[in-house]
């Protein structure tokens, strides 16, 4: 049964049955606790992944490598980030393998993509909290185009430590993405009062407090500055 499924997914498409490949979600459930069965599907899912196979059957092997996929893996899914067909899936099964190599990849990758596929990367460092990545993002922050910065400033802001906020608040943005280095700030705020770091917080929201700011964005800082005093509104 689980031959049959990986031969049905050499063929597999879009519209194709998906119950031909549950023997293969079956086999994933059974191996929790064996790494020897894991890696056995891994290097099979793997193979496929290298080969000729479509779109749809890609999106389900990255899919399935997020849950069993290891260091092994992140060599082939980091080769698939700069194809526009399959990087969101290779990067969404890179996002959850939990490696630090995975992470490496990802940060490795930001020097060789433009536009779109960089942007998506960004967002994955973003996704994993990869405090490694605050250097790299710091300095995307200035980046001339403005979806990226801004795409900086949000990796930064779910990255959430205080050189993430350090970061943010050392540079001077482009107008595009003042506002978006601003809910980054705040997210940081929120992070550090959350761990009990009230002084820390307070310094980044008063940084958020001046008449440069949106008014929701001033309302915001000030709530958090009266938190972080035990204080009410």
């Amino acid at each position: 049964m689980l031959e049959d499924a990986f031969e049905a997914l050499k063929t597999f498409d879009w519209g194709s049955d998906p119950q031909v490949l549950k023997p293969i979600d079956d086999a994933i459930a059974a191996s929790h606790g064996d790494a020897a069965a894991r890696r056995e599907l891994e290097t099979k899912l793997l193979d496929l992944l290298q080969s000729g196979v479509s779109r749809a059957a890609k999106d389900f092997i990255c899919r399935k490598l997020t849950i069993i996929g290891t260091a092994a893996s992140v060599p082939v899914l980091a080769g698939l980030l700069a194809d526009a067909e399959n990087s969101h899936m290779a990067r969404y099964a890179l996002e959850r393998i939990e490696s630090p190599e995975a992470a490496q990849a990802l940060r490795e990758a930001l020097s060789n993509l433009s536009d779109q596929l960089r942007i998506g990367v960004i967002g994955s460092l973003g996704v994993r909290q990869d405090s490694a990545a605050v250097p790299v993002l710091a300095k995307l922050l200035t980046d001339s185009d403005t979806d990226t910065a801004r795409a900086a400033a949000f990796a930064l802001g779910d990255i959430r430590t205080a050189e993430a906020a350090q970061a943010l608040t050392s540079v001077a943005v482009s107008e595009g993405a003042r506002s978006a280095v601003a809910d980054a700030v705040l997210a940081c705020a929120e992070a550090l009062l959350a761990k009990g770091e009230k002084a820390q917080a307070i310094v980044l929201y008063r940084k958020l407090t001046g008449e440069d700011q949106p008014k929701q964005v001033r309302l915001a800082a000030t709530r958090g500055m009266l938190a972080a005093a035990g204080k009410s509104e």
